[in-house]
């Protein structure tokens, strides 16, 4: 019960040490090739959250999906969560685990996602289980209150707004606002919500189910995507495990035309990412034209994570492919900088290959984690949709040219790597 991209490697390492591991999960890890000790119960179809939510924002695509407030934003995540974890619940197979007449002694462990899905910590009281929770995201205030802890919103940030542990009062003010707003919202419509799907899915069973509010409290240990020096100073215990990173693994070698591209950038090399769910083929015209213009007229050359390879009146200076390498990238000595949306993997991998970023935030904890790269001295941070030709090339410019931007990311990035153990050895630690 994990998310895909990141915790790939949670499963894989679970394998590694002869565990014996069942997984749920939407997208199939078989090309991975985990062995007979690992069973996967996929959930089809997968369900298409982003039609809904472009068609809840009224969008076309997240280009026009951006300008929601916070507390919509939460409200359209907690809509989704109680709908794709009653995807996930009635499936066939699912149902199977659910309604199991053996559940001694069949499984040690429920490792989930802590991302809007908390009825499947039913299935702990099932089994009669321990729970490790993993979290996409890194500290969040509701994260901390289940381990009774009290996160002062006068210097602890909302997870999606752009303020660091020193706001000002304004600031503190919508910092409260949006919090409250949350935790009400949490304990009022959201979980109700799920207890309904606990009682539906579960409540035929001969056990005596809690809340989810009290099955929530009884995690054993929280897997955090998060790291020092990526995160602002807050109350925590011993529970809640930093593991931020444990998704880059040691560079392997590049595709042929990408490596050559690389290797003969003489002034060095720039490489620009949205992500996977912002697309760069969607970009309005005026703006694909925006940053088509200022790379024309750069030395350097451009690798762009560009999902429309056919794009039209390409400089010679820039590659484009629909996927790309993006750690193995970021790895090269040549790349210079990074053009990133902010996503928190993206900035580790940025912060872990000391390349200093140019940010462009559209939703979610991106503004935070640019506002903390901004900070921390290793970043230009631009809005996208008042980006000019002007502000582009000046940031760029500082980035490659002011060398106070690599010495502070090379100061940081010393700070992220300095941990007792790795960061999927420590997962591993506290899995074990």
């Amino acid at each position: 019960l994990v998310s895909l991209t990141e915790y790939a490697c949670l499963v894989s390492l679970s394998t590694d040490s002869t565990m014996q591991v069942t997984l749920i999960t939407a997208f199939s890890l078989a090309p991975l090739n985990l062995g007979s000790n690992y069973t996967e119960i996929l959930i089809e179809p997968v369900y298409d959250f982003w039609k809904d939510i472009k068609e809840d924002a009224g969008a076309r695509n997240i280009f026009e999906f951006t300008t929601m407030d916070v507390a919509g934003f939460l409200q359209m995540l907690q809509v989704l969560g109680v709908a794709t974890t009653e995807h996930a619940l009635k499936q066939p197979k699912v149902q199977a685990i659910i309604n199991a007449k053996q559940t001694e002694n069949v499984y040690d462990l429920l490792l989930v996602e802590q991302f809007y899905q908390e009825a499947f910590l039913a299935l702990s009281h099932i089994y009669n289980i321990p729970v490790v929770s993993s979290s996409t995201l890194g500290y969040e205030n509701h994260m901390s209150q289940m381990f009774g802890i009290v996160s002062p919103w006068s210097y602890v940030p909302h997870g999606f707004l752009p303020y660091s542990d020193r706001m000002s009062f304004w600031e503190r003010v919508q910092n409260t606002y949006n919090s409250l707003y949350e935790d009400l919202h949490r304990e009022y419509v959201y979980f109700p919500l799920m207890d309904d799907l606990v009682a539906k899915y579960f409540g035929h069973l001969p056990i005596n189910l809690p809340k989810v509010t009290v099955m929530e409290k009884n995690i054993s240990v929280m897997l955090l995507n998060s790291f020092a020096p990526l995160t602002s100073a807050r109350p925590t215990i011993d529970g809640m495990v930093p593991v931020g990173g444990m998704h880059i693994y040691p560079p392997i070698a590049l595709p042929t035309d990408m490596q050559k591209f690389l290797d003969e950038a003489e002034h060095g090399a720039i490489y620009f990412s949205l992500g996977s769910n912002v697309e760069s083929k969607d970009m309005p015209p005026a703006y694909l034209k925006i940053f088509l213009d200022v790379f024309r007229t750069m030395k350097q050359r451009v690798l762009w994570k560009f999902e429309n390879e056919s794009i039209t009146n390409l400089p010679p200076n820039v590659m484009v492919k629909k996927w790309m390498p993006q750690s193995d990238i970021l790895a090269h000595p040549n790349v210079r900088v990074f053009i990133t949306h902010g996503g928190l993997l993206g900035t580790q991998e940025g912060v872990h290959y000391a390349v200093p970023m140019l940010g462009m935030p559209f939703y979610c904890d991106q503004h935070l984690n640019l506002k903390k790269a901004e900070l921390g001295g290793y970043a230009v941070t631009l809005d996208f949709h008042t980006l000019t030709r002007e502000s582009l090339k000046t940031g760029l410019h500082q980035l490659l040219h002011n060398c106070t931007y690599r010495d502070n990311i090379r100061r940081i990035s010393d700070i992220f790597h300095d941990r007792p153990m790795g960061a999927r050895e420590t997962a591993l630690y506290w899995i074990d």
